[in-house]
Formats: structure tokens, C-alpha cells, sequence
């Protein structure tokens, strides 16, 4: 059983996690903030580790991806201004972090985080078995309303009384 804490925290984690290049991640200054880190730290350890962390696991954005996070998102305010562009760490690259990075808060926060995506993950899974299940009904549902539209076709009639025959 999940204690009212950890609720807490993924309700927190999942409103962190971004959907950028159609990949879903988080930001460093996010990930720095709830690992109790400076987001110069965070990105040290990344760089000072290039190995651990290929183009799949992290990039880095672009001026114009900053932007519109800056625009939509409060938080990324202090981003406005910066000189360097933020990373963006996907789920691999979040766990990826643990390796990196020692404190105590960070590895009770990044255990959080991949409960967070796993479960993020299973609810997209359960929404695409619905969303099937769904179409799949609709398909039956319109084959029977074509075969019951053919039965009242064919009460109709033999319904009909056929014209009586004309005399000559």
C-alpha cells in the first residue's frame, strides 16, 4: 500500500514530466530541484559523465523549445534569461542519474521518478487496450445494425400485401 507521501510525490513528479519531441521528460531544473541540487551540479555530473548519457537518454533544447516552456510554465522563468539551454532527460537518462548522483534525497527521488514513468506508462497501455476494445465494439455494433435493417427490409415485405391482379 502507497502511503499518502508517495501520492503526494507522484502527483508532483507526474505534473513535472513533459512531453518534448514526442518523447515524455524531464528538465533539469526540475530533476536538480527535486533531487535537493543545483541545476549546475546536476548538469556537471552529465557532462563530467558523456558516456552515461547518449542522445536517447538526454539532449539539450533549443532557444525556441526554452521559450515556449518559459511562456507555458511559470517555473521555467528563471530560464528567460540563461545562457544555457536546459536538458531534457528521458526516463533512461533520469535513471542514469542514479549512478551519478549520491545524496540520500536523490535516490529516494529518483526510485520515485521510475515508479512515476512505469506507472504513466501502464495508464497510456490501458488507455490504447480501452480505446481498441472500443472500435472493436463500435465495428460489431454497426454489422448488426446493417443485418437488423435488413430483417424489418424483409418483414416490410412480406408486410406489403401484394396488388391484387387486374382484370382484362
Amino acid at each position: 500500500m502507497r502511503s499518502k507521501a508517495d501520492l503526494v510525490q507522484h502527483g508532483v513528479i507526474e505534473r513535472r514530466i513533459l512531453i518534448i519531441r514526442g518523447k515524455r521528460v524531464m528538465i533539469d531544473h526540475d530533476l536538480a530541484e527535486l533531487y535537493g541540487v543545483e541545476t549546475k551540479h546536476l548538469n556537471r555530473q552529465v557532462r563530467r559523465n558523456k558516456k552515461r548519457f547518449p542522445g536517447e537518454f538526454v539532449f539539450r533544447l533549443t532557444r525556441k523549445e526554452t521559450e515556449q516552456l518559459v511562456t507555458i510554465w511559470h517555473r521555467f522563468g528563471s530560464l528567460k534569461h540563461s545562457v544555457s539551454l536546459p536538458f531534457a532527460f528521458t526516463e533512461h537518462g533520469v535513471a542514469m542519474l542514479s549512478s551519478v548522483l549520491n545524496s540520500e534525497q536523490a535516490i529516494v527521488m529518483n526510485v520515485l521518478i521510475i515508479k512515476t514513468f512505469v506507472k504513466l506508462r501502464e495508464v497510456l497501455s490501458t488507455h490504447k487496450e480501452i480505446t481498441l476494445k472500443l472500435k472493436l465494439l463500435e465495428m460489431r455494433i454497426e454489422r448488426h445494425d446493417e443485418n437488423i435493417r435488413g430483417i424489418f427490409e424483409a418483414i416490410h415485405q412480406l408486410m406489403t400485401q401484394p396488388d391484387p391482379p387486374q382484370e382484362r
